[in-house]
This record gives structure tokens, C-alpha cells and sequence, in this order.
């Protein structure tokens, strides 16, 4: 017999995760990435892309959910992520807009499900899925058919899977107090908080799709020009979204795009999301 109020929480779940990946693409200005308003520095995917991919996705959400309740082992999780990835190339038309997005929200979605009804935070979420999956997820090297994998290993820094395996260090530190930062900046502008976190994210984060595009010149050029806005009073100082803009004009005229940091955005939202449930 269907158990009605563990399937009623994974559809919650999942409809978190996807309004994460929605507010994530309707933040603005952000630079080199897809939005409302442009596609930044991508030329083969818009909005209207990104927000097939993540509807194509988000019943998956809730079924990884429900693994994560039944204490599904990590190769179970991995086939869930695998025919959530079939749909979304699917949805696309063959565009990768999410992978990466699958990936991390999924391990937090199985997470989520395992904790039930408890009163997590969302840092203690954040760190479940490392201590759960973490070494094993260690043990599986970065992909050398994505561009993401292929920067990881070429540049030695860790990537996607490394940041899971720890449990999210970088939304732990950086994700999570900027978007709280953000919000004590601007309060009732939900937007300026978001871009507060990328900014955060970006000005530290080894970012693979930066270091895929731009090499390590134009990783340490993302890194100074976010670090640069976040000198400057990020968003609560005047002008602020005016000061973004450009940042977003000069990498799209350079085709840096902080791909990474924009999927640890939609983390820090979905785990801030969740921890408020």
C-alpha cells in the first residue's frame, strides 16, 4: 500500500527543487549566464530551454525522493539521475542544461527524503549527503567526456563531484551567508539576495565551465571581477545592478560563463528552501 504522506513530501521536495532551478534562472544580472533577459555567453540554449529541461526533470526529483526515503544506495540514485538525464536531452533537443543540476539537487533530494519530517538546517543537509555518499562518490573520477570533467582533470581542482562528496563546502561557507547577507542588504528584494550569492560563489569557487571556457586566465578574471563587486558593497551599495550588468557584458564579450557557480546557486536555494519547511 502506497505510503500518501512520504509521496506527498517527495512531490514537495521535488517542487522546491525545481522553483530553485526557476529562481536560479530568473535571477539578474548575472553574468555570462542564461536569463530571462538574454543567454548570456551560450549560444545554443535560451530560457525557454532551461525551463523545458527543468520541468523534463523535476518528476525525477520527487522519485529520487523517494529512494532517499527507502534508503536507496547510491548506484539505485544514479540510475534515477541517468533517465532524468535521457529526459532532459530529450526535452532539449540534446542540450546539456542540466546534468550538473541533476546531480547536485538529486543527492540533496534523496537526502531530504531519508530525513523525513526532521527539522534539518540547511547546513546539516548539506553535510548528510558527504557523510552519506561521500566516499563513494569519491572513489568515481571526473568524467572525461564533459566539459566540466575534462577541466577538473586537466586543471587538478575537484568540481562537482568533489563539492558533493564533502558536502558542499562552498554553499556551507559561501552560498548560505551571502544569500542571508543578501537579504539583510536589500530586504524584500529577493533577486539582489540571489545575485549576492553568485557573486560569492564565484569570486572563490575553481569553477570548471569558467576554467573550460576561459582557462585559468579567465577563472582568475571571473574570480577578481566578482571579488571586485563584493568589495564594493555588493548589493547594498548604490548602483549595484548596474555594476553586475557590466560584469555580465564583459563576460559575455569574453564567453566566460560561471556555469558551476550558477548550479550551487540553485543548491544554496533549494537547501534554503527546504530548511524553511
Amino acid at each position: 500500500m502506497p505510503n500518501f504522506a512520504s509521496d506527498s513530501r517527495a512531490h514537495h521536495i521535488a517542487e522546491l527543487a525545481h522553483r530553485a532551478l526557476i529562481d536560479e534562472l530568473e535571477a539578474w544580472p548575472k553574468p555570462g549566464l542564461v536569463s530571462l533577459v538574454d543567454s548570456g555567453s551560450h549560444r545554443d540554449m535560451d530560457a525557454d530551454t532551461l525551463r523545458r529541461s527543468a520541468g523534463a526533470i523535476a518528476p525525477f526529483f520527487a522519485e529520487l525522493a523517494r529512494a532517499g526515503a527507502e534508503g536507496a544506495p547510491l548506484g539505485d540514485l544514479r540510475r534515477i539521475g541517468l533517465r532524468a538525464e535521457i529526459a532532459m536531452m530529450a526535452a532539449t533537443g540534446g542540450i546539456n542544461a542540466h546534468k550538473g543540476a541533476i546531480f547536485s539537487l538529486g543527492l540533496i533530494c534523496a537526502a531530504a527524503g531519508l530525513a523525513g519530517g526532521e527539522a534539518v538546517s540547511a547546513e546539516d543537509l548539506a553535510e548528510r549527503v558527504g557523510a552519506l555518499w561521500g566516499p563513494e562518490i569519491a572513489r568515481k573520477p571526473a568524467s572525461p567526456i564533459t566539459h566540466g570533467g575534462r577541466a577538473a582533470l586537466r586543471y587538478g581542482v575537484g568540481g562537482a563531484g568533489a563539492e558533493a562528496a564533502a558536502g558542499f563546502p562552498a554553499v556551507r561557507a559561501l552560498g548560505l551567508p551571502a544569500l542571508r547577507r543578501g537579504r539583510h542588504l536589500a530586504p524584500g528584494h529577493p533577486q539582489a539576495a540571489r545575485i549576492e550569492c553568485l557573486f560569492a560563489l564565484m569570486a572563490d569557487l575553481d569553477d570548471t565551465n569558467l576554467l573550460h571556457r576561459g582557462g585559468e586566465e579567465g577563472l582568475r578574471y571571473a574570480q577578481g571581477a566578482a571579488r571586485e563587486f563584493l568589495e564594493a558593497g555588493g548589493v547594498g551599495a548604490a548602483g549595484w545592478g548596474d555594476r553586475a550588468l557590466a560584469v555580465h557584458h564583459a563576460f559575455v564579450a569574453a564567453r566566460l560563463s560561471p556555469g558551476g557557480s550558477a548550479d550551487l546557486l540553485a543548491v544554496t536555494l533549494f537547501l534554503d528552501s527546504l530548511a524553511q519547511t
